[in-house]
Formats: C-alpha cells, structure tokens, sequence
C-alpha cells in the first residue's frame, strides 16, 4: 500500500462535520474523518478531506460501539 498523503493537523482540528455541526476524528486506519454525532465517515483523498455528506459512508453497528465505548472509557 503506498503512503498515503495525511492532512494537516491544523486544518483538521479547525473542521466540524457539515451534517451535524459536531467534533470530527481522524482515522488514520481508514483515511477518514469521522463523526461520531452523524454516525458517517467522510473520505481524506490525496490529503484532503472531502467533506460532501453523499460522499460520506454510515458506520458500521462496530465503529459506533467502538467509539462509544472509548468515550465512556468502557470496553
């Protein structure tokens, strides 16, 4: 897999989901911002997120258990 291009932090922490108006996290596995209010995960494409709420993806029943449960410090 070659490397793939990472956003910059700056822009990153500046950025709120266009859907629900909430926090975004990066997912460096995925490629992704994710937003846990929305319950999408929007594509990073050559280093830039692109934040078009019918390019975003639904999480899986998986990635929102996993994320609450890091929320609420619970396994």
């Amino acid at each position: 897999m070659p490397d793939t291009p990472k956003p910059d932090p700056h822009l990153l922490s500046t950025l709120v989901c266009p859907v629900s108006g909430g926090i975004l996290t990066y997912s460096q596995q995925n490629n992704e911002l994710v937003s846990p209010g929305a319950r999408i995960a929007f594509p990073i494409r050559d280093g830039i997120p692109i934040m078009v709420p019918g390019e975003a993806r639904a999480l899986t029943e998986g990635e929102i258990a996993a994320l609450t449960s890091r929320r609420t410090g619970k396994r």
